[in-house]
């Protein structure tokens, strides 16, 4: 097994602190639909095989998480933050670092969003332009979420803003759900970089060539 720094290991520490802290902010009305528990539980299979799934399940203890869920049905986004924390941990030492894990699990979010019926309505109303699939995410998270608000302002042909407030999700998750929005239109070379703007607001510029 390989030892990881002390650094690593402060990072990892402080991922699971941050995870607790929004699992504790979650009411019974805030919610996700299935296909993103589906997606996490890919991902670990993709990145980690059948045993990183079988160390998800055991870490969760919760038969719950052992079936199918509903790509469409809304489940509690605390079960979410779970899932997701528990898959973090898993896969850190495939991927690397905390940061690489939560970027990745997002991207995997919007992919699957986005193969859905409802994702590839979005995508054809966009054609090949990054700013109208822009545009269109508030009304996107309001179709896959209930909790939050995200607001997206244009600073330029090839560049924007997309804030996110009271959204449960970890600032680099969400690097990875808009750097997969980006690509899904082919921008060339996409960048996303975040900034905490509050407990669980946050703000990211996003550009391409």
């Amino acid at each position: 097994m390989t030892q990881r720094s002390p650094s690593a290991a402060s990072l990892s520490q402080a991922m699971e602190t941050e995870y607790a802290r929004r699992i504790a902010l979650a009411t019974p009305t805030d919610t996700a639909r299935g296909l993103f528990f589906n997606g996490v539980l890919s991902a670990v299979i993709t990145f980690g095989g059948e045993p990183a799934l079988k160390q998800c399940h055991a870490r969760l203890n919760d038969k719950r998480f052992e079936r199918r869920f509903i790509d469409f049905s809304s489940y509690p986004v605390s079960d979410f933050l779970r899932l997701s924390l528990a898959a973090s941990q898993i896969l850190t030492s495939q991927l690397g670092s905390p940061e690489t894990t939560q970027r990745r699990l997002g991207m995997q979010a919007t992919r699957d969003f986005l193969s859905s019926m409802a994702g590839r309505t979005v995508l054809l109303l966009s054609g090949d332009s990054p700013k109208r699939l822009l545009d269109k995410i508030p009304n996107a998270y309001r179709s896959a979420v209930s909790y939050g608000e995200r607001t997206v302002t244009m600073m330029g042909d090839k560049a924007a803003r997309v804030a996110f407030s009271r959204d449960f999700m970890l600032p680099h998750y969400n690097e990875g759900v808009l750097s997969a929005v980006l690509e899904s239109v082919n921008a060339r070379n996409p960048r996303v970089l975040s900034r905490a703007t509050g407990p669980m607001d946050s703000e990211y510029e996003l550009a391409w060539d």
